[in-house]
């Protein structure tokens, strides 16, 4: 898989539901870490529409988590939905390119901590779970994730 490297889309090309963002370079680095080379990963994951479900059900947990809701206070849903789905895919091996900004312009407004970072973690880890996926593939996309940390938590 390679890397893609366009533009961001023109203001009037958001897509239908995000609200538009200052245009930035997209590149598939800048999902936070290198995929894994096939798609086993991705399958466990239940492919496309598993990945789909538990991105959905990940932020309908965060958004209702007390620990952790304030941080998602202001998000634009859709394009966090549709950001988290490729990054996912993408970090899985699945065929999706990333398009979301890096992670650490992403994060450094939010002022996250450790405990919350850990609170999204487990709001994910349930996602997985009530989507059957076995531990192992958990614990292989926890482990792409995981070095994240330092870049996200800043407090």
């Amino acid at each position: 898989m390679t890397a893609c490297w366009i533009a961001a889309p023109a203001l009037a090309d958001v897509p239908p539901g995000e609200i538009a963002v200052t245009p930035y370079e997209i590149a598939d680095a800048n999902a936070g870490a290198d995929p894994y080379p096939d798609d086993r990963l991705y399958i466990a994951l239940g492919g496309e529409d598993g990945v789909a479900r538990i991105i959905d059900r990940l932020v309908d947990g965060v958004t209702t988590d007390p620990r952790i809701e304030g941080i998602f206070a202001a998000s634009d849903f859709v394009r966090l939905r549709r950001t988290l789905r490729e990054q996912v895919c993408y970090l899985a091996g699945g065929p999706c390119a990333y398009t979301g900004r890096d992670m650490t312009s992403v994060h450094a407004d939010h002022g996250i901590t450790t405990r919350e970072f850990n609170a999204l973690v487990e709001q994910l880890q349930f996602a997985m779970d009530a989507e059957d996926v076995p531990a192992r593939a958990q614990n292989q996309l926890l482990a792409k994730l995981a070095p994240m940390h330092r870049v996200i938590v800043t407090r």
